[in-house]
């Protein structure tokens, strides 16, 4: 979609940070961090919210999961733990209608929500 901030971040029209790539799968650094490490990790299709994933693009959330593995791997956050967040729809606190998630650490986050 054109307008979609993601997908022109994925298509070069805005540069960003990024910290993985594949074929599927780009993950860049947030602009505006809640932490020492804010990971967007997203689809290179898009895809506007998580309930709208289709049958035959579940496999892009299986790779979103592999590739947030090998991040957390490479920014040395896989032993102290880390936050994975995905927001659905506007009153889910989406802001963006591409599915993204949220790698977060690199502190003490804190209290368990769920």
């Amino acid at each position: 979609m054109e307008d979609c901030v993601f997908c022109n971040i994925i298509a070069g029209k805005i540069p960003s940070e990024k910290v993985y790539e594949d074929e599927n799968v780009l993950a860049f650094k947030d602009i505006n961090p809640v932490a020492p490490v804010h990971i967007l990790v997203i689809p290179k299709k898009h895809i506007d919210k998580i309930i709208n994933v289709k049958d035959e693009d579940s496999y892009l959330i299986a790779e979103i999961f592999k590739a947030i593995n090998k991040i957390a791997k490479e920014q040395n956050i896989d032993k102290d733990g880390f936050r994975v967040i995905a927001n659905c729809g506007e009153n889910g606190g989406q802001e963006v209608m591409h599915i993204h998630f949220h790698i977060i650490a690199g502190k003490k986050l804190g209290t368990k929500i769920c």
